[in-house]
């Protein structure tokens, strides 16, 4: 049944690869992906990594930053980085030159090499990454794993598939118990509970930013529609303090020109200034768009008032602790699925309606300063690593 199932996943693999070339050619040119596109679909300027290593794979830019604790404790001449986004890609750069991004799962069996470890980040289920990895002599492990209230009944729809994933995956490191039972339910063994990774060790200041008069609101990590209303809001606050500050940092830097026009246009009728953070590095205006990658936690530092993006729509949440270890005070949305082991580690977060944003934000000397109650323990799979050096 396994030497079934390997060779029909595979002929599929191959099967839509073809398909799609004509579409992936197409979107190669677009800006966007220009970069991504060509290396994972086509190994231009992709080569394989070198072998026996130890091998990370993170999607995005936050899972590439929270693999550092456990990056720092192995030797660096064995660190191998995959990403399959731009951003994480950049990220990754950080830790090593023998960074790539991950390709389709059909060209691995032309790109793999035989590794260490393979360390693979939440929710990758790539299942010729795990096999093939797992053949050519790989330990594999499946680490910060979730399952959420919302995407667990579409796993379990496909069950059949996951029991397969599972079944070339030797460890699994999950965020919390209820994940545990449900991985185990798809065929997941050797779970071990950690908690969020997320939570060992939070990023550091980078450069320490001169606080401006006033109430400070950085409006963080935020996503389509999150600017308006967030304006909407700052705006009637402005009316009753006018010294308070608001600091933009979307979550997508492809976004940044898109949201640099939607504040342009937002601040001329109501006579309000603003600037972007990449031509002018002062805070003094009403509005600042921070349009540069890794200056989020230093704004957190001076933020009297997080209001955290991705929850005001149903698209998970974002990461409240690196926020909350400076006691801000946080306004979040509700659909925080993704973040919800993250959010129970915090007190004091305000949980809002998007249509009730602008009332609690003109009530905010009722809010709370956050505090994180505890930290995760990564020593289980620093270990494991450890065994296979």
């Amino acid at each position: 049944m396994e030497k079934t199932f390997f060779f029909l996943y595979s002929l599929l693999a191959f099967l839509l690869y073809f398909l799609a070339l004509p579409f992936l050619l197409l979107f190669s040119f677009k800006s966007k992906y220009k970069d991504s596109l060509p290396a994972r679909f086509f190994l231009w300027k992709n080569p394989p990594l070198i072998a026996h290593g130890i091998w990370f794979h993170s999607c995005s830019f936050g899972e590439a930053k929270a693999i550092k604790p456990l990056v720092d404790k192995l030797p660096r001449e064995l660190l191998r980085m995959s990403s399959t986004t731009h951003t994480g890609y950049d990220a990754i750069l950080d830790y090593t030159q023998e960074s790539r991004y991950l390709p389709f799962e059909s060209l691995l069996f032309f790109w793999l090499k035989p590794q260490k470890a393979l360390v693979v980040m939440e929710a990758e289920f790539w299942y010729l990454l795990f096999a093939l990895a797992q053949k050519r002599g790989a330990k594999t492990l499946l680490i910060n794993a979730r399952m959420s209230d919302r995407s667990y009944p579409k796993y379990v729809r496909m069950g059949w598939l996951y029991r397969q994933i599972f079944k070339h995956i030797d460890e699994v490191y999950a965020q919390t118990v209820l994940d545990k039972e449900r991985l185990e339910s798809l065929g997941a063994k050797n779970v071990v509970v950690t908690g969020n990774i997320k939570l060992s060790s939070l990023p550091k200041v980078t450069q320490t930013l001169v606080k401006p008069s006033g109430l400070i609101i950085c409006a963080a990590s935020t996503h389509e529609t999150e600017e308006a209303l967030i304006l909407d809001a700052f705006y009637r606050l402005k009316k009753e303090q006018s010294e308070a500050r608001l600091i933009v940092v979307p979550r997508h830097p492809e976004r940044f020109d898109k949201v640099a026009g939607m504040i342009e246009a937002f601040s001329k009728p109501n006579n309000l200034l603003w600037h972007r953070y990449s031509e002018n590095e002062s805070l003094e205006d009403d509005i600042i768009l921070i349009d540069a990658l890794g200056e989020l936690v230093n704004i957190y530092s001076i933020s009297d008032i997080v209001i955290l993006g991705g929850a005001f729509k149903p698209i998970g949440g974002h990461n409240a602790a690196e926020a909350a270890q400076f006691g801000c005070k946080i306004i979040s949305g509700k659909h925080y699925f993704n973040q919800v082991d993250i959010f129970g580690a915090i007190e004091g977060i305000a949980i809002v309606e998007a249509s009730n944003l602008s009332r609690r934000l003109l009530q905010h000397g009722l809010l709370k300063p956050t505090r994180l109650k505890y930290r995760t323990d990564i020593s289980p799979i620093v270990k494991s690593l450890e065994d296979v050096l």
